[in-house]
């Protein structure tokens, strides 16, 4: 039997064959690019640029293409062939070093939220480095894959990679300014390090093509309760069953070959519900891995005649589905800033670190709610399988006690900071031993990272990864300012700067249940940012503070965080409208003929009874309540119809996607109740759509 190693990264132009292709100078040129972040030295372009060709040509690729993140769904590429004429006519196999440098895909119809109109079609991708190339295996056919950032020809950012880029560049200058301070001489460059637990849904495709809500939304927008739903909860962690085993065995194999480390795979609480968690890598790394993630999920699902589901709320009243951030810095020592040791140095950044996260997420808690909030998102947060929307930082008892401690303190002498330490020096061992997580909490410290619970399942991570690297650099930044003002022992000066951080920042701070209605009370007294819908939370990106910080710390200009909201405001609209309008299409061509069918044999059923001189009210109540329903799903069927008219007419894009939040959803959810309340009386057959038993329950 072939081992895991055997395979592992074979799609990928890893170190050993940059080792192995390149010379020497070459190689230790590009390794200090990949992992330094220094600029790509023009001099070895070619030379690399004909490695990887050769690389590539040699496993099977025919074709290349730069791999980028639009602001939509899922990744974009364009393919080219390794081909081109010689000087005399003849077609060679090339690339050039520009080539694989930089791209000029048409643009014209990728969202750009304004920043170029539709006739300017001109965008351009360039590699990134950091992340490194693979190969994608389709069977006959292999395309190098060169991940890539896209910008407008006037170098603003049209993707989610650029702006996570600057935001890691921002941390990096003020933490290492930092660490200079407090005399750390040896960290030269920071890494943000992440691991992407990822939640599903697989629904055998033969069943599911029979749902277009399903096929076409990702969701299921009508749907009456399942008869067992998840009550017994006896699918979480439960033994895998041997159709799915195939399938995640399949799909660990091929991660392998593209060198993601998966580790753990398991069964979720909702029935017909899994989750896959890898190990940590770095953020870029971790995000483009998880990216591929996803599609490598749809394509061995389809071999295995699945359909998977990222959306966040499949099916209502059923658990949905997140996506689990991981989250934590280090250096290029080796050192882990969120990991407490018996240094006091490193718990003086430990601790640093952790004031930065707290004062960042207090100042802008906002901007994270617009990171994690769209148009699935919204089904999930809130429920009782996934944190509100409301965010807050969990730190655990232990934490809490020795920052209580800190923040109780009157002057810091060496007993004090002794006391501190040891603390400190004996926390991770505490925290892996006797503390549990609080699995309502929006944000936890979980030993040695944050893990942020309210990212969706279907989420490009980019987003969220890049607030939290904003707002970890903006509290870098007050703190070190802070701390520069101050003469003497700089360790207890630090201590000082982070008492008051920690008064500051009381707010952000909740060890309780954050599903009770009593913290929804708290958080508006404690000032906390409460968004009400979608929209309302990406409007607060447009805050005359919330822009200066992006400009201030070079993460997006005012006018590509504009387009940015934009951008999201319409796919709100534009996917809460599709759903509309299956609703609608559904109502029209299945529910009301189902309901129709069964009115008639029900009436059919009553005259015979009657006839034969038998009086059945439980057949004359079945009638009237079929015709109440038939008539008002007619009723609310009109309204709809209407009002999907009305709102496609609304030009502002902020406007059109609150009126869809508030009014839309309304409209649905009562078109909805009636349609749910006929699958109960209807006949199975009859009711042409497979209930949730059906899809549920057939693997």
């Amino acid at each position: 039997m072939a081992r895991v190693t055997d395979s592992y990264g074979e799609l990928v132009f890893t170190k050993d064959e940059m080792q192995n292709r390149l010379s020497n100078a070459t190689y230790q040129k590009l390794i200090e690019t990949i992992e330094n972040g220094i600029a790509l030295d023009e001099s070895i372009a070619d030379d690399v640029a004909r490695a990887i060709k050769e690389w590539a040509v040699d496993n099977g690729a025919t074709h290349f293409t730069h791999w980028f993140q639009p602001q939509r769904s899922g990744t974009a590429e364009k393919h080219d062939a390794f081909i081109s004429y010689d000087k005399e006519g003849k077609i060679i196999e090339t690339f050039s070093a520009s080539q694989l440098i930089q791209s000029e895909p048409d643009a014209s119809s990728f969202p750009s939220g304004g920043i170029r109109t539709t006739f300017e079609a001109r965008g351009y991708t360039a590699w990134d480095p950091t992340s490194p190339v693979f190969l994608r295996d389709e069977g006959a056919e292999r395309s190098l894959i060169i991940p890539s950032i896209y910008l407008s020809w006037t170098g603003e950012a049209l993707d989610m990679k650029t702006p996570l880029n600057r935001s890691t560049k921002s941390l990096n200058k003020h933490v290492i300014k930092l660490q200079k301070l407090l005399g750390n001489r040896q960290a030269k460059r920071i890494k943000v390090y992440s691991g992407m637990e990822q939640e599903y849904f697989l629904i055998p495709k033969e069943i599911a093509e029979k749902r277009p809500d399903l096929m076409i939304c990702g969701r299921t927008v009508f749907g009456a309760a399942p008869s067992k739903g998840q009550l017994m909860d006896d699918h979480y962690f439960g033994a895998i069953q041997p159709k799915v085993m195939k399938f995640m065995n399949d799909l660990d194999k091929e991660l392998y070959r593209y060198g993601i480390p998966v580790k753990t795979k398991h069964n979720e609480v909702a029935p017909n519900q899994f989750e896959l968690a890898p190990l940590y890598e770095e953020m870029n790394l971790a995000i483009d891995h998880n990216l591929i993630v996803m599609d490598l999920m749809r394509r061995v699902a389809h071999k295995h005649k699945f359909l998977v589901l990222h959306h966040e709320k499949p099916f209502a009243g059923l658990n949905g589905s997140g996506k689990h951030m991981n989250w934590s810095i280090g250096d290029n020592t080796g050192a882990n800033y969120l990991e407490p040791s018996r240094s006091p140095l490193k718990n003086i950044s430990f601790l640093m670190t952790l004031g930065a996260l707290l004062m960042g997420v207090q100042k802008y808690s906002g901007l994270l709610s617009a990171a994690i909030s769209d148009a699935g998102n919204e089904h999930r947060l809130g429920s009782h399988e996934a944190p509100p929307a409301i965010l807050s930082i969990y730190l655990g008892d232990y934490l809490t006690e020795i920052l209580e401690h800190i923040e109780g303190a009157k002057t810091f002498t060496d007993k004090e900071m002794n006391y501190i330490n040891h603390g400190l020096e004996v926390m991770p061992k505490v925290v892996k031993d006797i503390s549990d997580r609080n699995r309502t909490s929006p944000i936890a410290f979980t030993g040695n990272k944050f893990e942020l619970r309210a990212l969706g399942s279907s989420a490009n991570g980019s987003d969220a990864a890049k607030i939290l690297n904003l707002l970890c650099a903006y509290g870098y930044k007050v703190i070190t300012d802070r701390l520069e003002k101050k003469k003497g022992d700089i360790k207890k000066n630090a201590l000082l700067v982070l008492k008051d951080v920690l008064k500051e920042t009381k707010a952000i701070r909740f060890e309780g249940n954050n599903y009770a209605d009593e913290w929804k009370k708290e958080a508006k007294k404690r000032k906390l940012f409460v968004p009400k819908t979608t929209p309302e939370s990406l409007k607060y990106n447009l805050n005359k503070d919330c822009i200066a910080l992006f400009e201030e710390f070079e993460v997006l200009t005012e006018r590509e965080l504009k387009s940015r909201v934009e951008i999201k405001c319409e796919a709100y609209s534009n996917s809460k409208l599709i759903e509309l309008k299956v609703a609608l299409d559904l109502v029209r061509k299945s529910i009301l003929p189902s309901i129709l069918k069964q009115m008639n044999v029900t009436g059919e059923a009553f005259l015979a009874a009657k006839n034969a001189g038998v009086t059945s009210a439980a057949l004359k109540n079945d009638i009237r309540a079929l015709e109440f329903l038939y008539s008002s799903i007619q009723t609310k069927e009109v309204y709809l119809k209407k009002y999907i008219v009305d709102a496609e007419k609304i030009d502002d894009s902020y406007k059109q996607a609150y009126d869809i939040a508030i009014k839309g959803l309304e409209l649905l959810q009562t078109l909805r109740d009636d349609v749910d309340t006929a699958e109960l009386r209807v006949s199975h057959e009859f009711w042409t759509l497979p209930s949730y038993d059906d899809l549920l329950l057939s693997i």
